[in-house]
């Protein structure tokens, strides 16, 4: 039965992660410290074990790694206890990019991104059952927008992808079909925002107490039915940012269940581009998102 199975039965017992570095010349202390963001415990780890091979050779602690060296950590269920999740549905997951450490996959409306209880299915568990291995949540989507979404494959890598997150070195692109027309071409929302004082669920305008949140717009697509089709680039994360810029402004989001006062069909936002630098490869990852329910709604 789907969901019935544990992740004890796919996990293996000694998990190794292999890379070109892409750092200058470093110490394998500053590499796993520094470089890789590798919690001191598991260091120890990782040194007393000597579970560390630089051009497949045994290191010390001091010892030089230049860059692009072959580095490859072994790591067992001490270092990582494994994670009891439940398996989703493979066959639900629209994979568009994958590796050995990271999985971008096209998120569907109405899915939830990771279960709030015990022995709920969301997006997470698909994606452990496709990636087949305990994936781990590196940023979210609203339940009811769809698109792009990155899932660390292991949690070696996940402090990395979070750091690119807190450095804003991830960008992303969403689409949004919004109520009215846009005074200009290009707008940028610098309202702060904050928690709702007496729902819990939404968030508001909260210049005295709420968080920065930078949202740079682009007009796309002017409707007779007096919409707009925009896109959005996100400078900071915080929640329901780009519906309550919107929603403040007077352009609510068409279909938003919370902000806009006559909501119809689905909330029409998409996160359709990806883009960052591989933290191991280096390499520029930028992936697009299709939406077949979202671009149906924009059909005249």
């Amino acid at each position: 039965m789907i969901g019935s199975m544990r992740n004890k039965q796919i996990q293996p017992e000694l998990q190794e992660y292999s890379f070109l570095s892409p750092f200058d010349d470093c110490t394998v202390k500053t590499l796993l410290e520094d470089k890789l963001l590798i919690p001191r415990k598991i260091r120890h780890f990782l040194r007393t074990k000597k579970h560390i091979f630089v051009n497949e050779e045994p290191v010390t602690w001091q010892s030089l790694v230049p860059k692009d060296s072959h580095i490859r950590l072994l790591f067992d269920q001490e270092d990582y206890p494994a994670k009891d999740i439940l398996l989703g549905d493979a066959t639900l997951v629209n994979c568009l990019y994958q590796d050995q450490h990271l999985i971008v996959v096209n998120k569907p409306a109405g899915m939830k991104t990771h279960a709030n209880n015990p022995g709920e299915l969301a997006l997470l568990n698909h994606v452990s059952a496709y990636a087949q291995t305990t994936c781990y949540v590196v940023h979210r989507l609203d339940q009811e927008t769809s698109g792009a979404i990155i899932f660390a494959k292991n949690p070696f890598i996940l402090p990395l992808v979070n750091r690119l997150l807190e450095s804003k070195a991830i960008s992303r692109d969403y689409w949004a079909l919004v109520e009215g027309h846009l005074p200009s071409k290009d707008l940028t929302y610098r309202d702060p925002i904050g928690r709702h004082r007496h729902d819990r669920r939404k968030r508001v305008v909260d210049v005295k107490h709420g968080q920065l949140a930078v949202t740079h717009v682009q007009a796309l697509k002017s409707f007779p039915q007096q919409r707009t089709l925009i896109n959005c680039r996100l400078e900071t994360g915080r929640t329901h940012q780009i519906r309550v810029h919107l929603a403040h402004h007077h352009h609510p989001l068409v279909g938003d269940p919370l902000y806009h006062p006559n909501p119809k069909g689905r909330l029409m936002l998409h996160a359709h581009t990806l883009r960052f630098t591989h933290p191991l490869t280096q390499k520029t990852i930028r992936v697009e998102a299709q939406s077949d329910s979202f671009q149906a709604q924009l059909t005249p």
